[in-house]
């Protein structure tokens, strides 16, 4: 039997339509003729999705006892006796209830597809198992059903169910995805747009790397090696000269012309790190390529035009964009076919633009050479001068005469002289021996005998290996002082890369420890930093350091783990150690590497120093809130103490006659203010002890209810001057009962103060992700933007000027209490208008219960 097809719809998150849009589809393929039944839909109550359901063949669900409760999940085995031609199974991520006959509902998927059942099901990209951690890092829930990416990429067909984030929010508030309650706990936590934005993007390109790695893996199965222009990628070819940010552009817009096209660019590098580039402009073109939309790219390669063509290959690029050689006719002339004919020849089915550009022929240069002269221009040389040896002998022993024997030596001599130039001093040495003998046998009588009759014949002998020493010293000399010109452009370019990388926001000390690694063709660089103080290690150790990650801490690394005895440790001032494992470095490497662990030094200084400003800052904020102390001490400490003390001086004058609603106005004035000036002083009291970080917290498994409904009976208001919106199945919080029952105090005594008449304070509980939420919610004017950050910093208040007021505690202890029990006090806008104060505070685990 043939196994069936799976076709997936995949979301950015809950409420994208997944469900509807399957049903709708089982829906379009029994309009069709097929036999199509659902296995199993969860509508979670949503009234459009569960309207797709009539008119749909529905498998009864089976029913499941665990722990005195009956749990409904799906039942494969009605399925597979129903054996229908489509199945349609919801959340392919679901867990089943224990005692069925799989644990995971994809596990049910697979039976029915050996079954030759074609299902169609739904998945969030938060369940993908290789996806949950960054899921969990951007919105801060763990997802504990997942299905492994294996499985989801078997599928036959997968498609991204897409809707916009704010699309999704607008849903959320009208009450399609959630019922009312949970809306505004859901908008403020997993559904914030930045959340919905990352997950989408998420789920975007994690289908485009399925569609990607299709390709791939359906090309080397079938032994395809050519690349296919599904899509268009336009590789660039940068040297660092003035022409790359023309080929840039016109990298650009080849892409462009093609939907989806993408752009790279690649930068070859010698794999002894010699180059002839400026640093400066290879660092603004990688910039262009960043805001052109495309990436950068770094190859190593001794071998410019293969290096190009593999890259291309590798990427399975299409086009590639490379400029006209800026060699003048002459240097091309002598050095052979540039890098744009090999390109050329090498590309296969790669087009191939050559962009001319201003630079284009523009300069004269001799091949770089390496180590003095290359092995190329010896072998040149000794080619130089085994043909042009005999072709120079047969045309001057068509003129030879007795006149001609000065002529004939300027020639050979000659000969020696351009050999020299090319191949150095072995093929120059070659070539006077080689010319001494075929002047002596060819034009020397007695002729055709190798006979040194005359001393000075001897003496030209000499003459023409002398020259030729001479001239090859000179030419050796002049190769290798270009060779250190190019290696001191290559370590100012390396810096500069360094540089550039750190200011575009990258971690300093991550991006030297990248850059040492790639630079220098290593196979792993790792930072280390004494676990108890500062300390390195033996510098230029060979082996040996494997073990000096036990005592030490890892603070940045690149590549492969460093294995003994390719280890290689050197000091970081007194701070750490560089451990370096590959090849082993020469001494010219050591000198650049010198400048690295500098820098390497200056950054962990850097480090040191932000740690200890990091530290003296809560100290500053605590001098800044006595001095804020003092000051709202000498003002708002008066106001109470004048007004009780006028009152009782008042009613202790014998003389002044006072009616007893004077009196009685005279002692409630005196009995707020004693009351004020108490609470104020209590508050200062609590103040010092948040501050101080001395604060006395108990906490422990907290019902929601023993702590709202004692606050309200402390605030002497009823359920008509506060709604509750408290869930049965809220769990206990982890908190200090007394503690937050006068958080909830002063927040409700603040909602009911600015809550417009008819339209009490809410308050609601909810639990997201571990995490018990309370919320006081009010619809009165709100907090302005610009003074939000400010409302829980002490002595802060939006008014002063009456005797009731307070000197802004209240906010700035209830957070102090708040974080004192492990929680967060946040403020934000109340939809529709008004502020929502929301305390967060860990969920109670059942260890604690």
């Amino acid at each position: 039997m043939p196994r069936g097809h799976l076709r997936v719809m995949l979301g950015a998150a809950p409420g994208v339509g997944k469900t509807y849009a399957m049903l709708e589809e089982g829906k379009r393929l029994r309009s069709l003729g097929k036999d199509v039944v659902v296995a199993v839909a969860e509508t979670h109550g949503r009234a459009a999705t569960a309207a797709m359901l009539e008119g749909l063949e529905v498998v009864p669900r089976r029913e499941v006892e665990h722990r005195g409760v009956t749990l409904t999940e799906l039942d494969l085995d009605a399925v597979l006796r129903r054996a229908p031609q489509v199945a349609l199974v919801d959340e392919l991520a679901h867990t089943n209830a224990p005692g069925t006959e799989h644990a995971k509902r994809w596990e049910d998927v697979e039976s029915m597809l050996d079954a030759g059942i074609d299902v169609m099901s739904t998945v969030n990209i938060q369940h993908i198992e290789s996806l949950n951690d960054v899921v969990q890092q951007i919105t801060g829930v763990h997802q504990r059903e997942t299905i492994p990416d294996a499985v989801l990429r078997r599928a036959d067909q997968i498609e991204v169910v897409d809707l916009a984030p704010q699309a999704l929010r607008d849903r959320l508030a009208e009450g399609v995805v959630y019922p009312e309650a949970r809306i505004d706990a859901a908008l403020s936590n997993y559904f914030r747009l930045g959340n919905l934005t990352a997950l989408r993007e998420l789920a975007l390109l994690w289908l485009a790397d399925e569609v990607d790695s299709a390709l791939q893996r359906y090309r080397a199965e079938h032994g395809i090696a050519g690349a296919w222009e599904a899509r268009e990628r336009v590789v660039v070819a940068l040297t660092g000269g003035p022409e790359g940010e023309t080929l840039l552009r016109r990298g650009a817009r080849i892409a462009a012309r093609s939907s989806g096209g993408e752009l790279l660019a690649v930068h070859v590098t010698s794999e002894d790190g010699l180059r002839e580039t400026a640093p400066g402009a290879l660092a603004a073109q990688r910039a262009l390529v960043e805001q052109l939309g495309g990436s950068y790219h770094q190859v190593v390669g001794s071998d410019i035009p293969k290096a190009l063509v593999e890259f291309a290959r590798g990427t399975n690029a299409t086009q590639l964009v490379i400029g006209v050689s800026r060699r003048s006719r002459l240097a091309a002339l002598l050095t052979g076919p540039g890098i744009g004919a090999t390109v050329i020849r090498e590309s296969g089915p790669i087009d191939v633009h050559i962009v001319s550009h201003d630079r284009a022929g523009g300069r004269f240069s001799l091949p770089r050479p390496r180590g003095g002269l290359t092995v190329r221009r010896r072998v040149y040389g000794f080619v130089l001068a085994l043909l042009g040896g005999p072709l120079l002998t047969l045309l001057l022993t068509r003129f030879r005469s007795p006149e001609s024997m000065t002529a004939d030596v300027l020639f050979y001599q000659l000969l020696v002289v351009v050999v020299a130039l090319v191949g150095g001093i072995w093929p120059a040495l070659f070539a006077a021996l080689l010319s001494g003998l075929t002047l002596d046998y060819f034009f020397v009588e007695p002729l055709y005998t190798i006979t040194v009759g005359e001393p000075l014949h001897l003496i030209a002998l000499v003459l023409y290996v002398v020259i030729a020493v001479l001239v090859s010293l000179v030419v050796d000399q002049a190769a290798r002082r270009s060779r250190a010109a190019q290696r001191a452009g290559a370590e100012a370019e390396l810096l500069a890369t360094v540089a550039g990388g750190v200011i575009r926001g990258e971690d300093a000390l991550q991006a030297l420890v990248t850059r040492t690694r790639e630079a220098f063709g290593l196979s792993g660089v790792r930072l280390l930093v004494a676990r108890g103080g500062a300390g390195g290690g033996d510098a230029g150790s060979g082996a040996g350091g494997g073990d000096s990650a036990d005592s030490a801490e890892v603070v940045a690394e690149s590549g492969e783990p460093a294995v003994p005895p390719r280890i290689q440790n050197l000091p970081v001032g007194a701070r750490g150690t560089l451990e370096l494992s590959g090849r082993d470095l020469e001494a010219s490497d050591r000198r650049l590497l010198a400048a690295i662990v500098a820098q390497l030094d200056a950054a962990l200084e850097h480090r040191d120093l932000a740690a200890t400003a990091s530290e003296l800052g809560p100290l500053a904020e605590a001098d800044r809130v006595r001095s804020a102390l003092l000051a709202a001490v000498g003002h708002d400490l008066r106001r109470p103490l004048a007004a009780a003390t006028a009152a009782v001086t008042t009613l202790r004058q014998a003389d002044l006659r006072l009616s007893e609603d004077d009196r009685e106005a005279l002692l409630e004035t005196a009995e707020d203010s004693l009351g004020n000036l108490a609470t104020l002083v209590t508050n200062l009291l609590d103040v010092s002890r948040v501050e101080a970080g001395v604060l006395g917290v108990s906490l422990a498994p907290t019902e929601v209810d023993d702590v709202v409904l004692p606050a309200l009976d402390e605030l002497a208001v009823g359920p008509s001057d506060v709604e509750l919106d408290l869930p049965p199945d809220v769990p206990p919080l982890l908190a200090d009962g007394v503690l937050l029952q006068r958080v909830l105090v002063n927040l409700l005594g603040n909602a009911l103060r600015f809550s417009p008449h008819g339209r009490p304070p809410v308050v609601a509980a909810s639990e997201f992700a571990g995490t018990v939420q309370l919320r006081v919610i009010d619809h009165g004017p709100g907090i302005p933007t610009e003074r939000r950050g400010a409302v829980f910093v002490p002595f802060q208040r939006l008014g002063d000027t009456d005797n009731d007021t307070g000197i802004g505690l209240g906010l700035a202890l209830s957070k102090g209490f708040v974080e004192g029990m492990g929680g967060t006090l946040d403020a934000e806008d109340t939809p529709g208008g008004g502020l929502t104060m929301v305390v967060s505070l860990p969920a109670a685990g059942e260890e604690t219960a």
